[in-house]
């Protein structure tokens, strides 16, 4: 097999879990593989990404570059991955999933619960900013961009007291020290795993992208992606959906909240490994839906 070429985004981020990525492929095909980097309108735009089509937006010029032949497979963090198939590419692998937990981190080491009233945090996710105004309501919860060193930045700097982030971007670019507290809250489907995708035709690649798959982190995140598509809910609404696959079972937790975090809306379930993801999903969102998480958020799927 000729040299694979992997298409990434060009951050730390990106490029640093694209090189696991490679590594883990090259030592179980044997292929040689390299970065191709590419640059998406998500990495030159400013402003919230709900405003700029979601984080959909990073995913396009990869998929873009692969079907034009640049590269020969993309790496994509999962939860910033489109639900709805994308026409010519297919997801080949979802290797092994990193904690999917948020983390707090704060200038002084203060914990969520002990942050001073009026203290400003910094989230980029309306879910994040549900979730905090749930636990805090007398906090700050304003917007924030930029990679994960400008945001710890902000925070050393003043402009903010705390930011929340997710543990796994955190920690595979070893920035462990900042992490002040590990959040207990549900997250986004598929957060802290990567989704593999190829061109549906292109067997050999398929094959070796393939051999990197782990069933349980593939199946979680399926399950909770399967969830969101039917809530057809994008990264502007507020809405966490955690898996858990043990030996004995799977777990599933959805919640929708509101936007200001007052109220929201919860379904659980505990399920058989060899569960029938798209007739679970489907009866979890109709209980939501039951439950008036339509009325919480701008939900495409309160129609169904």
């Amino acid at each position: 097999m000729t040299t694979l070429r992997l298409g990434t985004r060009a951050s730390l981020l990106a490029t640093t879990q694209s090189q696991h990525v490679a590594d883990a492929v090259a030592a179980a095909s044997g292929a040689s593989v390299e970065l191709v980097p590419i640059t998406s309108a998500g990495d030159v735009l400013t402003g919230p990404l709900a405003q700029m089509g979601g984080t959909g937006v990073f995913a396009t010029a990869l998929r873009d570059a692969l079907l034009r032949e640049e590269c020969d497979f993309l790496v994509h963090s999962m939860k910033d991955l489109p639900t709805a198939p994308f026409p010519g590419i297919v997801v080949g692998a979802v290797p092994v999933r990193a904690s999917q937990r948020d983390v707090l981190c704060s200038r002084d080491g203060v914990a969520l619960a002990d942050l001073p009233p009026g203290a400003r945090v910094g989230t980029g996710s309306p879910r994040r900013v549900a979730q905090v105004l749930s636990r805090r309501p007398d906090l700050v919860v304003e917007g924030i961009r930029g990679n994960v060193d400008s945001r710890l930045r902000k925070v050393h700097d003043g402009e903010f007291d705390a930011i929340v982030l997710a543990e796994a971007g955190l920690r595979r670019i070893g920035r462990d020290a900042a992490i002040t507290e590990i959040l207990d809250w549900p997250t986004s489907a598929a957060q802290g795993a990567l989704a593999v995708e190829a061109r549906g035709g292109d067997v050999d690649v398929l094959a070796a992208i393939g051999l990197i798959e782990d069933a349980d982190t593939a199946l979680a995140a399926h399950l909770e992606r399967a969830v969101l598509r039917r809530l057809e809910a994008g990264c502007a609404a507020p809405v966490a959906i955690d898996a858990v696959v043990a030996a004995d079972a799977v777990t599933l937790v959805a919640v929708v909240h509101s936007e200001d975090g007052t109220r929201a809306v919860r379904a659980d379930r505990r399920l058989p490994h060899d569960v029938d993801i798209e007739a679970v999903s489907a009866d979890v969102v109709a209980e939501l839906f039951a439950g008036g998480a339509g009325d919480l958020a701008d939900l495409a799927g309160t129609s169904r």
